[in-house]
């Protein structure tokens, strides 16, 4: 039995597609990075996990029907969405060709027919465009029935008196449980459908005659470009532009607070010098002292100020006394 015939299907299917989804996926990533910045595209937060996750999909041209059915009209805005999955077309088929190609080589001991990116790519993306809403539709269906069986469950005699928070906990286990084994069991077997559209692909493939480490060394070349030089300038080149057009963007699309809640500017206090301290406060205790003995002075003169002005009320008082006394006439002779 040769090893194309021993290699089972979802084996495979797991060799092509794991390896083209992180082929592919930091290219879209960064297309899709630059996107957001421009502000050419907006997604709701709830679906970020779920973007990411159709984004590293090798068929990346169907996540939009498919998020688009999962989520209904809120998927997001900006035609740059649209845009996104266009670009992934030429990136996915670059990424299966690649991958595909190692895996014929180097597992299956074949000759990599001519096109065999793009009829795979066509395969799966047809594969996946017909297993794909039957996977949505089971495993919601089951969800759903599972979560009513779990409540259902506990409103029965037997499991009525069980606290809230064990309930919840036990609810979310029961129907947790049931619905991500029915969703690993419905992937392995859309994985096993797409390993058998590459086994049927093999089938029709030419067995290589070279040995194992003239296939490597054939296999190393076929990534070496003809023109080093030119190709790291161009992604060099290509690097640099996106850098530019991400870091230009991205203070378009950073929120900015409304004029009416502007938060007031803080100074930034200066940094504490114990000697300045000192001296300042040096400073402080002499002018002090100077105004305490102002006011000391000041308080001493209106004292005596005070005291002059009583001996002059004294005085005063005095005189009108002496002026009231009688006079006496002179003696006649």
């Amino acid at each position: 039995m040769t090893e194309r015939e021993s290699t089972s299907p979802l084996k495979l299917g797991l060799n092509v597609l794991w390896s083209a989804c992180w082929t592919g996926f930091p290219i879209k990533l960064a297309i899709a990075l630059l996107f957001l910045a421009l502000g050419m595209m907006h997604f709701e937060a709830r679906i970020g996990l779920a973007f990411l996750m159709y984004l590293a999909s090798p068929v990346t041209v169907f996540a939009m029907p498919i998020l688009s059915m999962a989520f209904e009209p809120h998927l997001g805005e900006g035609f740059g969405i649209a845009l996104l999955f266009l670009l992934c077309i030429p990136i996915d088929i670059w990424a299966m060709g690649v991958v595909s190609r190692t895996v014929f080589l180097e597992k299956l001991r074949l000759e990599p027919p001519d096109g065999l990116a793009l009829s795979l790519w066509i395969k799966t993306a047809l594969a996946g465009a017909v297993y794909m809403p039957i996977l949505w539709f089971v495993v919601g269906f089951v969800t759903e029935n599972s979560i009513a069986m779990s409540h259902a469950l506990f409103e029965t005699d037997l499991l009525k008196a069980v606290p809230v928070a064990e309930k919840i906990g036990i609810e979310l286990t029961l129907w947790g449980s049931v619905s991500l084994g029915v969703l690993l069991v419905m992937l392995l077997i859309g994985v096993t459908l797409v390993g058998r559209v590459i086994k049927s692909a093999a089938q029709s493939a030419q067995p290589t005659g070279q040995s194992y480490q003239d296939i490597i060394t054939r296999w190393d070349l076929m990534r070496v470009p003809a023109d080093q030089g030119l190709m790291l300038t161009a992604v060099t080149l290509v690097g640099v532009v996106l850098s530019l057009l991400f870091w230009a963007g991205l203070p378009v699309s950073t929120p900015h607070p409304h004029e009416c809640c502007k938060k007031p500017e803080v100074k930034a206090q200066p940094p504490y010098k114990p000697v300045d301290a000192l001296n300042k406060n040096e400073k402080a205790i002499t002018v002090l002292a100077a105004q305490v003995e102002s006011l000391e002075k000041m308080k001493t003169e209106e004292e005596a100020a005070k005291e002059k002005e009583k001996d002059k009320g004294k005085a005063v008082k005095a005189k009108p006394a002496d002026a009231k006394a009688p006079v006496k006439a002179p003696a006649t002779p």
